[in-house]
C-alpha cells in the first residue's frame, strides 16, 4: 500500500476500528474491574455518551476546518465561557424584562453573536498582521478569559428557566437535544467541506497557500469566515450545554482547546493543514468519550484518563509524521 494511502487509512478510517477496540475492551475489562453495576455497552450508556460528546464534539467541527486551513483556535474555551455568561445574564436583563420566555431566543442571538464577533476579531488579525494563528489565539484565550474574569469575578453567572431546561432535557427518537445538534452540526460542516467552493478552498489553502493565492483565491477573508466559524460554534456549544445546566463558572471551558484539538487529530486531520475528514473528527470525538467514560468505567482516575490520551495522541502524531516522511521520499525518488 502507498504511503499515502496507508497515512489516510491509519489516521482516518482506522478510528472507527480503534472505537470497536475500546468497545470490545472496555466491555471485557468491565466485567472485572466496573465500579458500575451496569454494563458498558448498556443502550442508556451509549446514549448519554452521545450527548456527553456534544460539547466538545460541535467546537470540533470548527476546528477541523481552521486546522484543515493550516490554522488553529486556542480561544475556543474562553470564547465557550464568555458566549454562555452572555447567554444566561442577558436573560436577567432588566431590558427584556416584559418578553416572557421569548427571552430565550434573544439571549441565545445574543449569545451566538458574541461568538461570531470573537472568532472574527481572531480571524482579523492573522489576516492583517500574518501573524501565526497560534500566537493570536493563544493571546485572544488569555485575553477572552481575563473578560470572563472581569465580567463576575471569580462568581458564577447563574439563570435557571425551566422551559430552556425542559427543551435541553428532550429527547427525540431516543437522542437526546444536545446529540441532535452535534448531528445537525456534523452534517451541515461535512456539505460544507465536501460539497462547496468554500470547503474545496479551504484544502487548497492548507495543502499550498502560495498556490491558493496565485489561483485567485482570497486567503485572508477566506480564513476570518473560517475564525468566525469556529467562534459561532464554540457560542452554540456553550448554548446548547448551559440552557440545561444554568450555571456556568469562570473557569468553566478550560483546556477545551486540547480536548478539540486532541479528537480532530485523532480523526486524522493534519496540524500542518491540507488534509482532514469531518466523519472522522466524529469518529475522533467519540474514541476520546470512550476513553473518557471507559477508563472511569473500571475505576481509572483523571490524571490517569489525562495520561492515556496524551499517550495515544502523541502516537497517532509520531505515525502520521513517519508515514508523511516515507510519503516524501516516494515522490522524490
Amino acid at each position: 500500500m502507498e504511503a499515502g494511502k496507508l497515512s489516510k487509512y491509519l489516521t482516518g478510517g482506522a478510528i472507527w476500528g480503534f472505537i470497536v477496540l475500546e468497545l470490545v475492551f472496555f466491555s471485557i475489562a468491565g466485567e472485572f474491574f466496573s465500579v458500575s453495576e451496569k454494563a458498558f455497552m448498556d443502550v442508556d450508556n451509549m446514549l448519554l455518551l452521545l450527548k456527553q460528546s456534544a460539547p466538545i464534539g460541535i467546537i470540533a467541527m470548527g476546528m477541523t476546518i481552521v486546522m484543515v486551513n493550516g490554522n488553529i483556535d486556542l480561544s475556543v474555551g474562553a470564547i465557550y465561557a464568555i458566549c454562555a455568561i452572555v447567554l444566561l445574564d442577558s436573560m436577567t436583563w432588566t431590558m427584556f424584562a416584559g418578553l416572557g420566555n421569548w427571552v430565550i431566543p434573544v439571549a441565545w442571538c445574543l449569545a451566538l453573536l458574541t461568538g461570531v464577533v470573537l472568532g472574527a476579531i481572531n480571524g482579523l488579525i492573522v489576516w492583517k498582521t500574518g501573524v501565526d494563528a497560534f500566537i493570536v489565539t493563544l493571546g485572544s484565550m488569555l485575553g477572552y478569559r481575563g473578560l470572563v474574569f472581569m465580567y463576575n469575578g471569580e462568581q458564577p453567572t447563574s439563570h435557571l428557566n425551566w422551559t430552556l431546561v425542559d427543551f435541553a432535557e428532550a429527547q427525540f427518537l431516543g437522542f437526546h437535544t444536545a446529540t441532535w445538534f452535534l448531528i445537525v452540526v456534523t452534517a451541515v460542516i461535512w456539505f460544507v467541506m465536501t460539497r462547496t467552493v468554500h470547503g474545496r478552498n479551504a484544502y487548497a489553502i492548507g495543502n499550498n497557500r502560495e498556490a491558493a493565492v496565485n489561483a485567485g483565491i482570497r486567503v485572508g477573508p477566506h480564513m476570518m469566515i473560517n475564525f468566525m466559524i469556529i467562534g459561532f460554534l464554540a457560542a452554540l456549544s456553550a448554548v446548547v450545554f448551559y440552557s440545561e445546566s444554568g450555571s456556568v463558572n469562570p473557569n468553566d471551558g478550560q483546556l477545551y482547546e486540547l480536548w478539540v484539538i486532541t479528537a480532530v487529530v485523532l480523526g486524522g486531520t493534519k496540524l500542518t493543514g491540507g488534509a482532514g475528514s469531518i466523519i472522522s473528527t466524529f469518529g475522533g470525538v467519540v474514541a476520546i468519550q470512550l476513553l473518557r467514560k471507559g477508563l472511569s468505567h473500571i475505576g481509572a482516575d483523571t490524571s490517569t484518563v489525562n495520561l492515556v490520551i496524551g499517550l495515544i495522541l502523541i502516537a497517532v502524531l509520531f505515525l502520521d509524521r513517519q508515514l508523511n516522511v516515507k510519503g516524501k521520499e516516494e515522490l522524490n525518488v
